[in-house]
């Protein structure tokens, strides 16, 4: 197992709660790090059938055969279990007893907001981060294969293509996920859903548009990104409130959280391809705003991410809030450092005034360089950034 920065704060979590929910996409090792935080627990697997109806039909039964504890592996599985687990008697000693995964987290952690005062904690596992990649001595050597790979730990544990594994995932995330919460009887046109949205990766979400790609009304279209949101597949960025007078886009931006699965699906299967690819730049801007967004979520906190546009087309890539400050940050697929890429930057920088941080430019090239409007970051140096965000 690659070593996972977010132990320390699933164990932090865990001193807090009497349940800990453990969430994330398919793959990206919650199991493995919930048993390598808490290697004196059971495991047992709600996707084992016989597991499934004994919590399903006995929970309190169930938890009295593991009173002492346990990792419940895909809780999601038994939202009996789950909805008794909100309202069984705990004490104080009893923090930390029960960790739960899951793909799905509305599935189980609906009721959380309903469950007594510090019963259930929560951490969001996504794939790796490009520290831990750098810390296992597994980082690719070029930003192209990076994105065309992906951040999912088995493509680094063990010899696998990625186009056989990522072929072999979206099947499991169809039949397994999609089939079994949803009521979708094509499944095909839910790829193809699916499909168009990895096109749309780093772009501003226009749903009618992707609707009427696809053959799907927009409330299906609606619905179909609900699932994709909560199975870890998707997420929204937000736009920032902050409109220094302007009139700003109040739209949100669509990104897939792995750029290897978001490239599988585009076709992209070499990195020759993908350096010359049109949506190269989108899916670099997805890799950086993903690393961001790990950086967050494997200390135990929350997104503090925005972009900024105005409906003129002035754009700054995110914004990120830092107590009252505001720290824009550029993110550039170029190679090569111009004065150009800089543009959006002092635009976004003239308006906000004092409410302003020191500025960022992330590129894929691999020099450092320090300029007026800003701090340049190559992309290898991610990790630095994402920790201090």
């Amino acid at each position: 197992m690659l070593p996972r920065t977010a132990l320390s704060a699933l164990l932090e979590i865990a001193c807090k709660f009497n349940c800990v929910a453990v969430t994330g996409p398919r793959q990206s090792g919650k199991s493995t790090l919930c048993r390598n935080a808490f290697p004196e627990k059971p495991c047992i697997s709600l996707d084992d059938p016989d597991n499934r109806e004994f919590a399903s039909s006995s929970p309190a039964d169930f938890l009295d055969r593991y009173a002492d504890g346990a990792i419940l592996i895909e809780a999601q599985r038994s939202p009996e279990l789950c909805s008794h687990l909100h309202n069984r008697p705990c004490t104080v000693d009893s923090k930390g007893l029960y960790i739960l995964t899951g793909t799905f987290p509305f599935a189980f952690l609906s009721g959380i907001s309903r469950s007594p005062e510090g019963r259930f904690g929560a951490l969001q596992l996504l794939p790796l981060s490009i520290s831990e990649l750098t810390e296992a001595g597994k980082l690719p050597a070029e930003i192209d294969e990076l994105l065309l790979r992906g951040m999912y730990p088995p493509l680094y544990e063990l010899p696998l293509t990625p186009a056989v594994w990522y072929s072999g995932y979206v099947s499991t995330f169809l039949d397994r996920e999609v089939r079994q919460f949803v009521n979708i009887r094509d499944l095909s046109l839910f790829q193809c859903f699916l499909r168009s949205c990895a096109t749309r990766t780093g772009k501003i979400l226009n749903l009618s548009d992707l609707a009427r790609e696809c053959g799907i009304s927009h409330n299906t279209a609606r619905a179909w990104l609900a699932i994709l949101e909560a199975s870890n597949i998707v997420f929204f960025l937000r736009p920032h409130n902050r409109n220094f007078n302007k009139r700003v886009v109040k739209t949100p931006k669509l990104y897939f959280f792995d750029t290897g699965l978001a490239s599988w699906l585009l076709g992209i299967q070499e990195n020759a391809r993908m350096a010359s690819h049109p949506l190269r730049p989108e899916l670099f801007e997805t890799w950086v705003v993903s690393e961001l967004m790990k950086g967050r979520f494997n200390r135990g906190l929350p997104s503090n991410l925005f972009f900024w546009r105005d409906n003129i087309g002035n754009e700054i890539d995110l914004i990120a809030e830092q107590g009252q400050t505001l720290v824009p940050i550029e993110i550039k697929s170029d190679q090569i450092i111009t004065g150009a890429l800089f543009d959006g930057l002092r635009k976004w920088l003239s308006l906000a005034g004092e409410e302003a941080g020191r500025g960022r430019l992330i590129y894929s090239g691999d020099d450092r360089k320090r300029m007026d409007e800003a701090a340049v970051v190559p992309w290898r140096e991610l990790d630095g950034l994402a920790e201090r965000l």
